[in-house]
């Protein structure tokens, strides 16, 4: 499953799901989440460096739109916190283990981020949906604590 997550709202925007983990997955979630957005911004795009996003295809697509590319360094989760939780909430929280047919995944995960985008509220955003916390502007209230930045300047002012 590809997805794409706007960072500031936690919606997710674009998302599909491949047979297989080749690069087309991808781009289809990058295609979905460009014919929806409306705003004209600077963008950057933040993943991991696995195959699919350092592809000519994907990468090509984020330039011809002018999106900055930023990826992580090495393969440390905190590096992709924000992706490592929206698929863990999808896992968890909204979707079987296991499904009969491909199609009956498809479904399930177009349900499962519907459910995710209009009714799951996240301390992240202020406890709105993604849906409501995408509709607005200006900062959003965090009701969460970065324990890896503390902890990261603690130990860094120990030193």
């Amino acid at each position: 499953m590809s997805l794409i997550t706007d960072a500031y709202s936690r919606k997710i925007v674009g998302f599909f799901l491949s047979a297989d983990l080749a690069a087309i997955g991808c781009i289809r979630a990058l295609e979905m989440a460009l014919a929806t957005w409306l705003q004209q911004d600077y963008l950057i795009h933040h993943s991991d460096r696995g195959l699919q996003y350092c592809s000519q295809g994907y990468s090509k697509l984020l330039k011809e739109k002018g999106i900055a590319i930023s990826m992580t360094q090495s393969g440390d989760p905190l590096e992709n916190a924000l992706a490592e939780r929206v698929n863990g909430i999808l896992k968890e929280e909204l979707l079987e283990k296991v499904y009969p047919t491909f199609q009956e995944a498809q479904l399930a995960i177009a349900m499962a981020i519907s459910i995710y985008n209009h009714q799951r509220p996240h301390l992240s955003v202020d406890m709105l949906t993604p849906v409501e916390a995408h509709s607005r502007e200006g900062d959003l209230k965090r009701h969460w604590k970065n324990y890896y930045t503390a902890n990261r300047e603690k130990q860094a002012s120990m030193h």
